[in-house]
């Protein structure tokens, strides 16, 4: 961590110099009103200063009992007291008689050799201040302008921060999950710890691996596990931290971040997001001058340019494994590529206990139960809910952290916190009643379909109302009847709405279920190859640079685009069709659901299954 406050420190030079500087003309003000209180307060003393006349007839009327000559200043002494408490100023050129002093005049005039070090030295001392002043204002600006310009000849330095000196460094058994990305981790750390035993054999240490996984999955901490578990330096830097607007700057940074970890190998060097700057190139954007790919350039020489036995491996990570430049891919750069994907169930539990081990929770509370319900979590994701669940607790000034807790902590993590304030008419509250009612008894009766976790009047994040189904256990694959009774689902809103109140009567509650239902079609047919006539076949559109895409022709006919889109159209058609033949086929279950919901607001997954039970499913919505 000292590694990291020196960096801090020099970064900032600049602005420490501006803050001495500021600093410097503080002081100088103060010194300034020092001299001003100084000066007044040598006016305001007890000692008067009368004009000589006054004093050479005050001295010959026997006013006085001594005067102290010393060079041009007289010390008047009057009758009675010990001390001086007058001066006045004569011509040192000439005696007191000659200036007007009787010779019968009863005072004793003394003389005293005049001391001129004194004033000499507040003559200069004042003379100089200024000078000094000025000269430590000077000091410290050219300070201030060399710090900037030592700051500006270091743009082109890395900034990577090194780790490997903390106390409490991460290792894989404080990583829960992900077991196999662990394992392909660990032969890296035996590179690092005992690199004569490949070399020995011929094995060539791996220069590159990728950590790629969808956000949150935890590639930034393996990464920093494999440091500490091979106990060596750890550079750790963003790949948009390469990239400036000015040409070079990029390059420059790769070379000297390359360079340090040359002179501290055996170490890592992990840049996180490189996907900022090792995009494909030969897009176009900034030709052959594009500071990003400039940047790449630089990083691909520099990976294949390490020597032997250096022993410096470079760790990435990215969650757009597939936007890469297939040069930073081959063997001899990024050798290896470690896949961490979503946890499973049993992984989500060891995650959760990990974030709950700290935390008081309450004998009753079950992470397996958690665990089951949170499928396609990642570990940021459980991490959120761990950490909301203490939040709640702690505001309901809980000793423990209870089911309830963890419940409200993961609804407000998975479909949005409760708005409660939002306030709906008599109206508004019925007919959300029948769209969420209809999406409850299609997604219960379809035989596919996810069952219904909870229904929900109260209005959640964006949405006036929630019908949650969760998948009863994880999946990797989905099939065509899942989907299609997904799309039902999706639409049995806007058709209980429609079976109610008429078609011209529908409203814009299904605002976010048709974009969905959209959304899954066209991904059944253009990527899935789903379709009915267009089946196995997949037509995927590059979701890559925007430039790529306009530049590019596609790789289909407008004939075939006409039907991609009359795909879409029958499977909505037909998803409508079969919702429509669920609700009209039980509407009694249909009128009590929305009953329940209106009393009640939300309505449990049990409850649910208890309301519909006697659904029937009818023969025009089953799949043949």
């Amino acid at each position: 961590m000292e590694n990291n406050k020196k960096s801090f420190r020099s970064s900032n030079r600049g602005g420490n110099g501006r803050r001495n500087f500021k600093g410097v003309g503080f002081m100088a003000l103060l010194i300034l009103l020092g001299l001003v209180i100084f000066a007044a307060l040598n006016q305001s003393s007890g000692i008067k200063s009368p004009p000589l006349s006054e004093v050479i007839a005050d001295a010959n009327a026997g006013k006085y009992s001594k005067i102290e000559v010393s060079g041009n200043e007289l010390n008047i002494t009057k009758k009675g007291d010990d001390q001086p408490s007058l001066k006045s100023y004569a011509d040192p050129n000439a005696s007191l008689k000659e200036q007007g002093l009787k010779d019968d005049a009863k005072v004793e005039v003394s003389y005293k050799p005049a001391s001129s070090t004194g004033s000499t030295m507040a003559n200069i001392g004042i003379s100089l201040l200024p000078v000094l002043i000025i000269s430590l204002v000077l000091f410290f600006m050219l300070r201030s302008a060399q710090g900037q310009g030592n700051q500006a000849m270091s743009f082109g330095k890395s900034r990577a921060r090194l780790y490997g000196n903390e106390k409490d460094k991460v290792v894989f058994k404080d990583i829960a999950g992900s077991a196999e990305a662990k394992q392909d981790l660990e032969e890296v750390v035996e590179f690092l710890k005992y690199p004569k035993k490949f070399v020995s054999i011929g094995a060539r240490i791996p220069k590159g691996v990728l950590l790629v996984g969808p956000p949150g999955t935890g590639k930034t901490m393996l990464a920093r596990a494999v440091a500490g578990e091979a106990n060596v330096p750890f550079f750790s830097i963003s790949g948009s931290e390469f990239v400036e607007m000015f040409v070079g700057v990029g390059a420059s940074r790769v070379r000297d971040l390359f360079a340090k970890a040359k002179k501290n190998a055996p170490c890592i060097i992990f840049i996180d997001e490189i996907d900022a700057v090792g995009r494909r190139r030969g897009s176009g954007m900034g030709g052959g001058h594009d500071e990003r790919e400039q940047t790449l350039n630089q990083i691909l020489v520099e990976m294949d340019g390490f020597e032997q036995g250096q022993n410096v491996i470079v760790l990435a990570a990215t969650n757009r494994a597939d936007v890469l430049d297939p040069a930073l891919l081959r063997p001899g750069r990024f050798d290896r590529r470690v896949n961490i994907g979503l946890p499973e169930r049993k992984d989500r539990e060891a995650i959760l206990k990990v974030h709950f081990a700290k935390k008081p929770i309450a004998k009753s509370v079950d992470l397996d139960v958690l665990a089951a319900k949170t499928a396609g979590s990642s570990g940021a994701d459980l991490a959120n809910i761990a950490n909301e669940s203490a939040i709640i607790a702690a505001r309901l000034n809980h000793k423990e952290i209870t089911n309830d807790d963890l419940t409200a902590a993961f609804e407000k993590v998975a479909i949005g916190p409760e708005r409660k304030s939002k306030v709906m008419s008599e109206k508004e509250k019925e007919l959300t009643a029948y769209h969420e009612a209809g999406h409850a008894i299609v997604g219960h009766i379809l035989p596919d379909s996810d069952p219904i976790h909870k229904v929900t009047i109260i209005p959640r994040g964006g949405t006036g109302g929630v019908t949650w189904s969760i998948p009863p256990e994880d999946k990797s694959f989905h099939s065509i009847v899942e989907f299609k009774d997904a799309l039902a689902r999706m639409l049995g809103g806007r058709i209980a709405e429609e079976f109610i109140y008429g078609t011209d009567h529908v409203t814009t509650g299904a605002g976010s279920d048709l974009p969905a239902a959209a959304e899954l079609a066209r991904d059944m047919v253009i990527n899935q190859g789903m379709g009915k006539k267009l089946r196995n076949q997949v037509f995927k559109v590059d979701d890559g640079m925007m430039l790529d895409r306009i530049m590019h022709e596609r790789q289909y006919s407008e004939d075939t685009a006409k039907l991609i889109d009359d795909e879409v159209e029958a499977l909505i058609s037909e998803a409508a069709n079969r919702a429509r033949a669920v609700i009209k086929a039980n509407p009694r279950k249909l009128k009590e659901l929305k009953d329940a919901l209106l009393e009640k607001e939300t309505v449990e997954a049990e409850d649910v299954k208890r309301i519909l039970k006697g659904t029937v499913m009818p023969k025009e919505a089953a799949l043949y």
